[in-house]
C-alpha cells in the first residue's frame, strides 16, 4: 500500500461551513479602495462582467480595451441590461469608477476579491485535455460539502482576462475557489497562477495541444507546470503519474517547494486506481488507493479517461480539505457538459438517436479519447462528425492521419470530416477502403458546418444510432448540436 498523503498544510487550510455567501458582492467604496478609482455615486454591485452582451441585472461592467475593441463603446448597452455601474478610464453619463486603467483595475479587483476571502481554499488547474470537465467536476464535488460555498470560474475563462475575472466574481465568504488556466503560447500560465496564488495545482495531462507554438511535448509540459510557480508556501502539486513527463513535471513541482501528489494506474501513484468496472448507465465504479485508506465511488461520466480524471479529481478534493464521501455522490451525480460530453436524444427514423456533445474542443489525445469512449456507448451504429484539430502546426497532416485507426476501433460505419485539415484523414481513410475493399468507415468531406448538417441529414440517422460530434471550436460545430438539439450554445474561445 502506497504511504498515506499527510501533507503538513492539509489541516491549517479551512474547513467548509454552513455559512452562505453574501449577495451583494461589491459596494462603489470597495472597488474604488481596491482599484484607486474614483466613485461617481454609491452602489452596490452583484457581479462583475466584461462583456455587454452577458451583463445581468446588477452586475459591475468592466470597460476593457483591447487591441481592436474598447469596451467604453458599449457602456450604453450594459446599463441597458441592468448593470449598475461601469469601471472606466473617462467620466461618463452612469454611476461609474474612474481608474486610470480599465485592465489594470480588472486585475487589482481580483487580488481584492482573493485577498478578503480569507476562508477560501483555491485550487488552480491547466493540462493540454480535461481542464474544464475536471473543474467542474471538482467544484461539484466542494460546492456540495460546503453547501454552495464553491466558487469557479465559468465556461472556459482561463486566459489573461478570463482568470482575473473568475476571481473578481469570488465572494469575501467563500469556502473554495476553483480556477481553470490555460494557454496557447510559452510565459502564460505562471502570470495567471500568480493572480490566483493557488494552495492546490492540478496538472491533467499533457498532450500536442498547441504543439504548433511551444514546439515540442516537452515544452507543453514545462509549461504546464508554471502553475506550480504561483502556489502558496507549502502548497500541493497534483501530477498524472501515468505521463510521460510525470518526472519532469514532478522536478518543477518540487523546485517551487510544493508537495506532491500523484494520480492515476502507475504502481506509485499515490491516488492508485485499484479497479473500474461498468456502472448502470454507461459510467464506471471505481475503487481507489489513497494510501491511508480505499475509497469506492460511481462516476456518471463514460469513458476510459474518466476513470483516470476522477482520481485526480479526488486528490484535489482531499487535498483541499474536502470531505471525500460528498465528492463520490457529486460524481454521481454529475452529467455531461454543453461542448464536452453533452448528451442529447433527437430524433431519428424508428425513434431516436443519441448525440454526444464533444463540439468545444478538440486535439489527438482528447480525439483518441472520446472515440474509445464512443466505442463503449451501445449503438446500433455508431457515426462520428469530426472537425480539424487546430494549432498543430507541421504535425497537423499525420496527427489527422493517425485518427484512422482510433475510427476503426471504434466501429464507426461513416465519418463526416469538417474542415482543411481532415483532407489528410479523408485520404487516409480512401488509401483503407481501396485496400480493403471498401470494409472500412464510409466517409464524406465538408468544408464548414453548414454542408456537416446535410451531409448528416442525407446520411440519414436511424433508431438506436449513437453520433459523436467533435472538433475544436473554431471549426464551429456547435452549430451542427444546435440544429439538431435546439439548443443554443455560448462559450468563450480561450487557451488550451
Amino acid at each position: 500500500m502506497n504511504a498515506p498523503i499527510a501533507h503538513p498544510m492539509l489541516h491549517q487550510w479551512p474547513v467548509t461551513t454552513r455559512d452562505t455567501l453574501r449577495q451583494a458582492l461589491w459596494t462603489a467604496a470597495e472597488i474604488a479602495a481596491a482599484t484607486g478609482g474614483i466613485a461617481s455615486h454609491d452602489f452596490q454591485a452583484s457581479g462583475v462582467e466584461m462583456d455587454s452582451r452577458d451583463v445581468k441585472p446588477g452586475d459591475v461592467f468592466v470597460a476593457l480595451k483591447g487591441e481592436a475593441m474598447d469596451g467604453h463603446r458599449f457602456i450604453g448597452a450594459a446599463f441597458a441590461k441592468g448593470a449598475v455601474a461601469a469601471i472606466t478610464d473617462r467620466p461618463v453619463d452612469y454611476p461609474h469608477v474612474l481608474v486610470e486603467d480599465t485592465t489594470q483595475a480588472l486585475h487589482d479587483l481580483a487580488h481584492a476579491a482573493r485577498d478578503r476571502a480569507i476562508e477560501a481554499v483555491r485550487i488552480g488547474i491547466t493540462g493540454s485535455v480535461g481542464k474544464t470537465g475536471m473543474k467542474e467536476a471538482i467544484f461539484a464535488c466542494l460546492d456540495r460539502a460546503s453547501r454552495g460555498a464553491a466558487h469557479r470560474s465559468v465556461r472556459s475563462y482561463n486566459n489573461h482576462v478570463g482568470v482575473p475575472l473568475s476571481l473578481a466574481r469570488m465572494p469575501a465568504r467563500a469556502k473554495f475557489g476553483v480556477f481553470e488556466m490555460g494557454m496557447n503560447h510559452q510565459g502564460e500560465i505562471a502570470p495567471l497562477s500568480a493572480h490566483a496564488q493557488p494552495h492546490v495545482a492540478l496538472i491533467t495531462t499533457i498532450a500536442p495541444a498547441h504543439i504548433e507554438n511551444l514546439g515540442s511535448l516537452e515544452a507543453i509540459a514545462d509549461e504546464k507546470s508554471q502553475i506550480f510557480t504561483g502556489l502558496v508556501p507549502g502548497g500541493v502539486a497534483i501530477i498524472p503519474a501515468d505521463s510521460e513527463w510525470a518526472d519532469r513535471m514532478i522536478a518543477h513541482a518540487k523546485g517551487c517547494g510544493a508537495y506532491v501528489v500523484t494520480f492515476g494506474r502507475a504502481a506509485g501513484a499515490d491516488v492508485r486506481l485499484l479497479d473500474a468496472i461498468p456502472a448502470t448507465g454507461g459510467g464506471s465504479l471505481v475503487t481507489a488507493d489513497l494510501g491511508d485508506r480505499r475509497i469506492c465511488y460511481t462516476i456518471a461520466e463514460p469513458g476510459e479517461h474518466w476513470i483516470v480524471n476522477s482520481l485526480g479529481v479526488m486528490a484535489a478534493v482531499r487535498a483541499a480539505g474536502g470531505d471525500l464521501a460528498s465528492a463520490g455522490l457529486a460524481l454521481a451525480e454529475m452529467g455531461g457538459l454543453k461542448g464536452r460530453g453533452a448528451r442529447h436524444m433527437i430524433s431519428a427514423a424508428g425513434g431516436t438517436a443519441l448525440l454526444i456533445d464533444e463540439s468545444y474542443n478538440a486535439n489527438p489525445a482528447s480525439m483518441r479519447a472520446t472515440l474509445a469512449a464512443l466505442a463503449a456507448t451501445p449503438a446500433t451504429r455508431r457515426i462520428a462528425v469530426l472537425g480539424s484539430m487546430k494549432e498543430l502546426g507541421d504535425f497537423a497532416d499525420a496527427f489527422h492521419r493517425q485518427l484512422t485507426e482510433p475510427l476503426a476501433e471504434a466501429g464507426v460505419v461513416h465519418a463526416i470530416l469538417v474542415g482543411a485539415e481532415m483532407h489528410a484523414l479523408a485520404d487516409e481513410l480512401g488509401k483503407v477502403s481501396a485496400a480493403t475493399l471498401g470494409k472500412g468507415p464510409s466517409f464524406t468531406h465538408c468544408d464548414g458546418p453548414a454542408e456537416a448538417i446535410a451531409a448528416l441529414a442525407q446520411f440519414g440517422l436511424a433508431q438506436g444510432d449513437a453520433v459523436l460530434v467533435k472538433g475544436s471550436n473554431s471549426v464551429g460545430l456547435g452549430k451542427l448540436v444546435s440544429h439538431f438539439t435546439d439548443d443554443v450554445r455560448a462559450g468563450t474561445a480561450t487557451g488550451g
